[in-house]
């Protein structure tokens, strides 16, 4: 193994560089050789194949090297710009029809060009507006430009301003690459590791992304850096999950639950066996001593809240309390009054705690938490107050993870003794996403839907048939249903997002449903005034909700029938399942309308024909990050997303697996890192991902 890394030694001092560029390089982040290595190229041109110029075939892909004979402007039906390069063996001329000037100040007779392009043939072989590498007077070996796999680095305006460029970073780095002194990289994989996946060491793999001698060194090299950007966030998973287990001991709910067993029996339907797999998943995890910590995905309707009940029944016939977590007050007194309903007959504890209660019910609810009896408690924010204490909580499940910050998730957790963790989603996620976003947690998935779920017909019409569809809603109105309008998010405004429904609404009830209620909510209403219209909605005194995206995550409305989405081509596909999947809910039959102007861009056709083709929102979550890739989908600073070199989850979804179970199984083995073997491995991890790795007490 290499001793001694190289890594931190300073840009200043590297050949190519120098003080000047240096401070440039600092302003893109880069400030040190490991920054400045690992700054990898955005693609690769293959010209190592260099034609003789004597041995031309028409439509032939080629790069060739020549002595530039004669240049000039040539009078056809415009101008052109031409050079005739000789090899010594044969002539070839390469013309470009515009920027004249520009070509006739940087190419001199007498200098030697690379030149690659498409091979045509007019009055002799002839190549057009090829790509083309200056190569300088006399001798051209050492070349930087051509005969070789060519990589082009990332361009910034930064960089742009200051002259820097694909030929200069080449430069640099063939000097680094032929510095025996600067190219020392200590190699952090265990030899068992290097051996099994058939890994370059970590110096050549450097050496051949920068500088590559052949293709398949290209992919191998590629391949290894792929690999690392999955393995540090995996192994980052592993050490947290091992982190976690070596805690102090959480519950072991090993008693049966006589009240699962008892509502099992007695539900009206029967459960998918997407859920019993799930409900069996989380009963062997709260059997163990560890604390469970798992996250529950499941489409909009697919029964994620049935598995939660019966986990929490398990929490209780364990002698415990548990606790349910939601968004929003409407949500919270929705899931009160059906879970109530459901478990009136197994004599089970219920309460509900809002913003809204009463100080009476609240310090009635904290006597009775108190006695440390068994009892389920479904609340908002309020849960995580500090008034708010639980004798003997057993189970948290949260829903809607995404709309609690992890230190809210966090302070309903400190409310027990190390409680079991069950954090819900009906935003599927794809395997590759969950894996990267989720990878500390187990995963249970609901992927199939009940039987009796009903579909919804969704149809796309375009603005001219805005009259044809306003009486297709009026006629469901007429019959006791009721419809959502969404409008856009029309900028990152909330003026404008206010703007665009209010005007909406102002439009709709004096004109087409003047006849009908119409009820208006938005981003920027106080959550008390959202709560009020939304209980208005639901007891169908509002027959029309006109609504901009905050009813994605919302309350039941069986009554209602229609969502009608304007200007559909702005919403991502996801965002429109979510909301999508507010109706539908009843015995009904529902329908979703996406409504677009006539001209919108061919991602927008896509996005609009999936979904009118499914409803399956593990599919539609899929396309969705093929469509917006992996950046747009997930802002990666903002999201907290790892920001890889060169991975990509979408594509790499073999490497991303491999790198998981190789980190998953040295921890297993090592879960501090500590074998002689591993060392290596650990302090890279210290050096490079000190503050992540503090977090888990890893050192």
């Amino acid at each position: 193994m290499a001793q001694n890394d190289s890594t931190d030694f300073d840009l200043q001092y590297i050949k190519g560089i120098g003080p000047k560029r240096a401070l440039v390089l600092s302003e893109y982040g880069i400030n040190t050789l490991y920054d400045l290595i690992n700054f990898f190229p955005r693609k690769y041109v293959d010209r190592s194949n260099i034609v003789d110029l004597n041995a031309l075939i028409p439509e032939q892909e080629v790069t060739v090297i020549g002595k530039i004979e004669a240049a000039g402007v040539r009078r056809m039906r415009r101008q052109i710009f031409y050079i005739v390069i000789s090899d010594g063996k044969g002539l070839l001329e390469a013309v470009w029809f515009n920027s004249i000037n520009y070509f006739k100040k940087i190419f001199k007779i007498g200098e030697w060009v690379s030149l690659s392009g498409k091979v045509s043939y007019y009055r002799g072989f002839q190549l057009v507006h090829p790509d083309y590498d200056r190569l300088g007077q006399g001798e051209i070996d050492n070349l930087f430009n051509t005969g070789k796999i060519l990589p082009f680095y990332p361009g910034s305006d930064v960089f742009k301003r200051a002259g820097i460029n694909s030929h200069i970073f080449r430069k640099v780095f063939y000097h680094i690459i032929q510095n025996d002194d600067l190219m020392r990289f200590s190699e952090f994989f265990p030899d068992l590791l290097l051996s099994k996946r058939n890994f370059l060491n970590r110096t050549e793999a450097y050496r051949q992304i920068h500088n590559p001698d052949s293709n398949d060194l290209l992919d191998k090299a590629v391949y290894r850096f792929k690999y690392e950007d999955f393995y540090y966030l995996q192994l980052m998973f592993a050490l947290q999950r091992a982190h976690l287990k070596s805690k102090p001991a959480g519950i072991s709910f090993i008693n049966k639950s006589e009240r699962l067993a008892r509502l099992y029996n007695n539900l009206p339907f029967k459960m998918t066996e997407a859920q019993k797999r799930v409900v069996k998943e989380i009963r062997n995890d709260m059997k163990q001593s560890s604390p469970m910590n798992r996250l529950l995905q499941g489409d909009v309707g697919s029964g994620k809240t049935l598995v939660a009940i019966m986990a929490m029944l398990i929490a209780l016939d364990n002698g415990y309390q548990a606790a349910l977590m939601v968004p929003t007050e409407i949500l919270a007194e929705q899931h009160f009054l059906n879970i109530s309903k459901l478990l009136q007959p197994l004599n089970v504890k219920v309460s509900l705690l809002t913003g809204s209660t009463k100080a009476k019910q609240r310090n009635q609810l904290k006597e009775e938490l108190n006695l440390n009896q068994p009892h389920i408690v479904i609340g908002t924010h309020a849960l995580i107050q500090d008034t708010v204490g639980f004798g003997k909580l057993g189970l948290a499940v949260i829903d809607e993870q995404h709309r609690f910050g992890v230190a809210q998730r966090g302070r309903l957790s400190e409310k027990g003794s190390n409680p079991d963790i069950l954090v819900m989603t009906a935003t599927p996620i794809p395997r590759t996403l969950a894996l990267t976003v989720y990878g500390s947690l187990d995963v249970s998935i609901i992927d199939e839907m009940p039987p009796d779920r009903k579909s919804i017909t969704t149809v796309w019409r375009f603005d001219n048939k805005a009259d044809k569809i306003y009486e297709f809603i009026r006629e469901r109105l007429k019959a006791g249903q009721q419809a959502y309008i969404v409008y856009p998010l029309v900028e990152e405004s909330e003026k404008l997002d206010l703007k665009a429904a209010a005007e909406g609404c102002e439009f709709l009830s004096k004109n087409p449903f003047k006849d009908f209620r119409v009820g208006l909510m938005h981003g920027r209403m106080k959550a008390d005034e959202k709560e009020e219209t939304m209980k208005l909605f639901v007891k169908n005194k509002i027959h029309i909700l006109v609504s901009t995206t905050v009813i994605e995550v919302g309350v039941d409305v069986a009554n209602a029938t229609i969502m009608l989405i304007e200007h559909a081509e702005r919403f991502g596909l996801s965002q429109l399942h979510q909301l999508r999947g507010r109706i539908g809910r009843g015995e009904k039959k529902s329908y979703c309308i996406l409504k677009t102007p006539y001209n919108i861009g061919d991602i927008s056709q896509q996005r609009i024909k999936i979904m009118t083709e499914t409803q399956d929102g593990f599919i539609i979550a899929e396309k969705d990050l093929k469509l917006r890739g992996w950046g747009d989908l997930f802002g990666v600073k903002q999201s907290g997303m790892p920001d890889f070199r060169l991975a990509n989850p979408i594509f790499d979804r073999t490497i991303l697996e491999q790198a998981r179970e190789d980190a998953f199984e040295i921890v297993q083995s090592d879960p501090l890192l500590r074998k002689a073997e591993h060392q290596g491995l650990n302090n890279y991890m210290q050096k490079h991902f000190k503050e992540r790795m503090n977090l888990i007490n890893i050192s």
